[in-house]
């Protein structure tokens, strides 16, 4: 066959895997993705070589979902945790190390990166410094410079990118988008947004005790690029979200959700301000429960906005609108648009939308639907985008990048209780305070790097 004869040419001169993209991109609109073998794999195919990266918590589900491409390595800190996945993909390679997996194995196209939170960086750019696409569960990163960085890579390297907020591939938040951008509750200037997290452990001192490593984990794998401490049962599997080392919190936890259709719907990107406070903050642990303040600068067309935080039990005022015995509440996690003419309030990944009073809603006439629904997952919207069946994946680091710089920026504001830190976003500092922007970009234990 002539393109079987022209993809073996390609093969035999060993070009990169994005120069093939690009240029067979450019010849015809029949490929939809490289054929296997010209990737490392020994027979042609149609469908990607993933890899996963933290398997034992969300990162199986994440896999699941994927589960129609071929799934060929899992990388796991714990065999003995992640056992089950193993059984589940008996075709995986099993490694522990995911630089050993990068570097060893060459038949990966795309990595999924579902770790804690503090290993999602340094995984997500090794990953595409090779040329692989990425799929990294939210928060994207722990800290404004990592969400940066990533973001600029991912258009350096060419590769397709995704952030795991899964309701951005969803109906709802389209929805809000269409409604507020139709002038449903007029110009919005301010909202409320809200979560019952956390529901782990926070408020804690590191514990004293330094027990033995159980089963067959890898701490010092496990650890990464934060600092060394001793292992015990108080951070993980799952209660490292509430300790500054490991997590993001409850505002990190849930933002990357809850706030989505309010960055899309009223198109925000870097605040110029930021201001925080909280129950008592430690150095271990994030507070029992915070209100983080962001402003947003006028924007395309747009008001200012101002942008409010809760979490841990803390919830705004309830609206002179909302009618007796109607519950705040559409969720756990919730958002209320305030507009010059109404109220929008939704639940967890813009569910459930609907104007306040309920009057309103009943005389609204809807919007035609101008915004694309997906097919699918978010995760196949992300095989679909490295496929090239769509540009580019919904929620990729163009998008999640700037919106995971202010969520983290509003976990830097504990660091400064009480003090409205100014913020030029262009040039990622604090312009009124030396002291904060320290934790824009915190160091890595030796022999890491980003």
């Amino acid at each position: 066959m002539k393109e079987q004869g022209k993809a073996t040419k390609m093969k035999e001169r060993k070009i990169s895997r994005r120069d093939f993209m690009k240029g067979t991109a450019a010849a015809t609109a029949a490929f939809t993705i490289v054929p296997s073998y010209v990737l490392g794999q020994g027979a042609p195919s149609n469908k990607l070589n993933i890899a996963a990266v933290g398997i034992g918590g969300v990162g199986k589900v994440n896999i699941k979902k994927c589960s129609g491409e071929n799934i060929v390595a899992l990388c796991d800190v714990d065999q003995r945790y992640s056992a089950k996945i193993y059984k589940e993909y008996p075709g995986a390679k099993m490694h522990k190390d995911f630089r050993k997996m990068l570097d060893g194995q060459k038949d990966i196209d795309a990595v999924i990166v579902a770790t804690p939170d503090h290993t999602h960086a340094v995984i997500a750019m090794e990953a595409m410094k090779k040329g692989k696409h990425v799929y990294v569960q939210k928060p994207m990163t722990q800290t404004v410079y990592e969400a940066r960085m990533l973001t600029e890579a991912a258009r350096k390297y060419g590769v397709k990118t995704q952030m795991g907020n899964q309701g951005h591939s969803g109906g709802g938040v389209r929805t809000i988008c269409e409604w507020i951008w139709d002038g449903a509750i007029g110009e919005v200037r301010e909202v409320h947004a809200w979560t019952n997290r956390p529901v782990w452990p926070q408020g804690i001192d590191r514990p004293k005790e330094t027990p033995p490593v159980l089963g067959t984990l890898d701490w010092d794998m496990w650890l990464g690029p934060a600092p060394y401490r001793p292992y015990h049962s108080a951070y993980l599997p799952f209660k490292w979200r509430g300790w500054w080392d490991f997590g993001c919190g409850a505002l990190g936890d849930m933002a990357c959700h809850v706030l989505d259709p309010v960055v899309w719907a009223l198109k925000l990107k870097y605040p110029i301000a930021v201001e925080a406070c909280a129950t008592k903050v430690n150095k271990e642990t994030f507070p029992l429960g915070s209100i983080v303040h962001y402003d947003f600068p006028a924007r395309e067309g747009m008001p200012p906005v101002k942008l409010h935080w809760y979490d841990g039990g803390l919830k705004p005022a309830r609206p002179e609108a909302l009618e007796p015995g109607r519950k705040l509440e559409q969720a756990t996690s919730n958002a209320l648009f305030i507009g010059s003419k109404g109220i929008l309030r939704c639940g967890e990944y813009g569910s459930s939308p609907r104007l306040i009073p309920e009057s309103k809603m009943k005389a609204y006439n809807r919007p035609p639907k101008i915004l694309p629904r997906i097919k699918g997952s978010h995760e196949q919207n992300w095989i679909d985008a490295c496929k090239g069946k769509v540009d580019q994946a919904c929620s990729n680091f163009d998008y999640s990048g700037p919106f995971t710089e202010f969520v983290v920026m509003g976990n830097l504001a504990f660091r400064r209780l009480g003090k409205k830190l100014e913020w030029d976003g262009e040039n990622m500092k604090f312009t009124n305070d030396d002291e904060a922007n320290k934790y824009v970009n915190m160091p890595y234990r030796e022999g890491w790097s980003l």
